[in-house]
């Protein structure tokens, strides 16, 4: 079972990530996880922390030579603006964060829930998924996020769906907003720069899509194991993220079912492809049936609420007597939907691992490879001849 954990607060020494389960063998690439790292850190709207850090990647264990051994691997992500012992209670919960659920869950302080739940925490999620990456590229597997909808502004997603990854990566880094139509920038900008002038905040939309996956990760035979399900739990598990969609989302339940499901053909010419020559004229499912991947492009979309820190704080009270007051503000992005579009990349991108390594795995790299290639032999001939 490939699994991980995070650890650290936002303005404590440093953010962790423990990686287990993972293969022997892959040799990593230590500047593609602070690429990753970087672009997490821009996007137009973002505030005055993201100059602060400079984030970069430690690994502390589980690599021997730049390879990985089998063991398990900590990741570390330093904190520059350290100062948690430094910084004092809130006084008044902000609305739309974890503060007064969780000061009166734990009986206790504000600062406490606030350091945890805090976004910043994402960048050791974006680590992770930017290790498990490199193990999906093994098998050429590719993911891309990008924004799709900011705010009321729909951008859309242009040919991307037709376009290779490495095209669509190329248009998403030449954007300063990581959409994939460079040209409503400008637009994007006066948008978000109009609501950091009335003290407000933007969300958005974020799809992400992932090529190359071979069919059969994930399964129908238990509710928990199901990747829809999976993947649906780690996105929403991202500070800000309201809803997730796959394929068609919630437009499935407004079209009839003939203008739903996906017909079933097959080309010859595609068998020795992961798809084994399954093609579909529409990918309406999303990659998905029956909680496994199906042979064709995974579609996921995300929603992502304002950033709840609002320069013009909305009313709140004192937790100590509990008398009227606006809310406390601390330094915050006016809109960071660009940050969450590499967030939700890098959560997916784990979980197809995981799933991977679920359904091919060894202790090493070379034994998934092997188990890869012998179950595309046999689904190739299957079903065998009589």
């Amino acid at each position: 079972m490939l699994r991980y954990w995070t650890a650290g607060e936002s303005h404590g020494k440093a953010l962790l990530a423990l990686i287990d389960g993972f293969p022997a063998g892959l040799t990593i690439d230590q500047n593609l996880i602070n690429h990753e790292l970087r672009l997490r850190q821009g996007g137009y709207g973002r505030g005055g922390r993201q100059k602060l850090e400079q984030d970069t990647v430690e690994i502390l264990t589980g690599v021997w030579q730049s390879q990985t051994l089998g063991s398990p691997i900590a990741l570390q992500v330093a904190n520059n603006d350290y100062k948690l012992e430094r910084l004092k209670e809130l006084e008044r919960p902000r609305p739309g964060h974890a503060d007064l659920t969780g000061a009166i869950k734990y009986l206790g302080s504000i600062r406490g829930v606030l350091e945890r739940s805090s976004a910043r925490e994402t960048a050791a999620r974006v680590a992770a998924g930017a290790l498990a990456r490199q193990l999906l590229s093994q098998f050429g597997i590719e993911t891309i996020g990008y924004v799709v909808e900011l705010g009321e502004m729909p951008i859309g997603r242009g040919d991307s769906l037709t376009q290779s990854v490495d095209v669509v990566r190329k248009l998403r880094e030449s954007s300063s907003i990581y959409s994939v139509d460079p040209t409503r920038d400008k637009e994007a900008e006066e948008y978000i720069d109009r609501m950091a002038d009335e003290g407000d905040t933007l969300g958005g939309i974020i799809e992400v899509r992932v090529d190359g996956l071979p069919f059969g990760l994930g399964t129908h035979a238990q509710w928990d194991r199901k990747l829809d399900g999976k993947l649906a739990q780690a996105v929403m598990a991202v500070q800000a993220i309201k809803g997730v969609e796959i394929g068609m989302g919630f437009e499935a339940a407004r079209t009839r079912g003939s203008k739903v499901h996906d017909p079933i053909h097959y080309d010859a010419s595609q068998s020795h492809l992961p798809n084994l020559g399954y093609v579909r004229p529409s990918n309406n499912a999303g990659g998905l049936e029956g909680g496994m991947t199906n042979g064709q492009s995974l579609i996921l979309r995300a929603a992502k609420k304002p950033i709840s820190t609002l320069r013009k704080p909305l009313d709140s009270i004192r937790m100590e007597d509990k008398q009227p007051h606006r809310a406390s503000y601390e330094r915050s992005d006016v809109c960071a939907i660009s940050a969450a579009a590499i967030i939700v990349e890098h959560v997916v991108a784990f979980e197809l691992a995981s799933a991977l390594v679920d359904k091919f795995g060894g202790d090493s790299l070379i034994e998934m490879k092997a188990r890869y290639e012998l179950f595309l032999e046999l689904a190739r001939k299957h079903p065998a001849p009589e």
